[in-house]
């Protein structure tokens, strides 16, 4: 009777047992569900302004476009799909051409009045307007215009100076006299200067030959200055070549109209005052570029600019043109001093000779 208690309790353990390693063993082997991946979106929609949108007019649906754009180009200023309640509605602070992302700093709350002439709306916001002077060839012939690319050109011709005097050497000599004091006494003698005998200042050097020194002066006053070209800016918009209008057009429709001409008197006298080409023509620049185009202008820097095409954005890299480069860019050798030469348009009558002229022949 106890062995069979004993057995009965030996299995019931058993039974306990591997109960228990069957509910470990799936317990453990059980897989933990992993959570679910958060899907980054690859692109993000921002307003665009599918229409020009004029200064001081109010955006509307009608005027909006969308573009997908990378996340990490995306900016907290632009406005993005689902915030079309804070745009609509905003008026544009400056003119907002087609394609452009509508930034905060664009439009208002309110309309923004419009000072100033109606042309200081074409430059862009950080951007400024300066004249130039030009020529005929400055600007490729006049094909420069309105809303052309160019690039901008300085010619600037270097000479050496003394750093004292910051005048252009060679300096002007002196002669002077009567300096010093006398001996034994302390009476100081004047000094004066004779400019009337000087002349250019020049150096000493000894002749090979003779070995005797001798000094040299320069044989012209003026010192032949080292011109170097290089391109300064490029692709720079154009914004007007010639002046602006001193009035305003309503207003100078509005006078003629009051005072109105016969056509042909106004043909007349647009016959007897021809247009005059223009001498000056307005770049659109950055304020440091700005500031370089008026140091040009006034230490008489040479200013030309050359056309490019609109949609070519790329920048070269140029090298400055000087006589050296040019002598090493083209292979261009220096003639030697030869014994000989040629004489250019010779003419032997001109130089004593006789010439017989054959029959039938016209005489030279």
């Amino acid at each position: 009777m106890r062995r069979g208690r004993t057995l009965i309790l030996v299995l019931l353990l058993v039974v306990i047992v591997l109960a228990g390693g069957f509910f470990a063993f799936t317990q453990l082997t059980k897989k933990t569900p992993k959570p679910a991946e958060v899907v980054k979106p690859t692109t993000v929609k921002i307003y665009i302004a599918e229409q020009p949108i004029p200064q001081g007019v109010a955006v509307t649906e009608a005027v909006l476009g969308t573009i997908d754009l990378p996340p990490e180009n995306v900016r907290g200023i632009m406005y993005e799909v689902g915030e079309k309640d804070m745009l609509v509605g905003k008026i544009a602070k400056l003119n907002i051409e087609p394609g452009t992302p509508i930034m905060e700093s664009m439009v208002s709350d309110s309309v923004v009045p419009i000072t100033g002439p109606s042309w200081a709306t074409k430059i862009p916001i950080g951007m400024t307007a300066i004249s130039i002077p030009i020529s005929k060839l400055s600007v490729a012939a006049y094909s420069i215009n309105e809303g052309a690319h160019v690039n901008v050109n300085g010619c600037f011709a270097f000479v050496d100076i003394d750093p004292a005097f910051q005048t252009v050497l060679p300096n002007l000599t002196a002669s002077l006299s009567s300096t010093g004091f006398l001996p034994d006494t302390l009476t100081a003698l004047t000094l004066g200067v004779d400019s009337a005998k000087g002349g250019q200042q020049g150096r000493v050097e000894l002749d090979p030959s003779l070995q005797q020194p001798y000094y040299l002066i320069p044989s012209e006053k003026v010192q032949r200055p080292r011109v170097t070209c290089q391109t300064v800016m490029q692709d720079v918009v154009v914004m007007k070549l010639g002046d602006f209008s001193l009035t305003d057009t309503g207003s100078a429709s509005k006078t003629a109209a009051a005072t109105p001409q016969p056509q042909q008197q106004q043909q007349q006298q647009q016959q007897q005052q021809p247009p005059s080409p223009p001498d000056i023509v307005t770049l659109i620049v950055t304020p440091q570029d700005a500031i370089i185009l008026t140091y040009l202008m006034y230490s008489d820097a040479q200013i030309t600019m050359t056309l490019r095409n609109p949609g070519d954005q790329a920048r070269q890299a140029t090298e400055a043109a000087t006589l050296q480069f040019l002598l090493s860019q083209y292979n261009i050798p220096i003639p030697a001093k030869l014994p000989y030469s040629m004489e250019v348009n010779f003419d032997p009558t001109a130089a004593g000779l006789s010439v017989t002229t054959p029959p039938n022949v016209p005489a030279p």
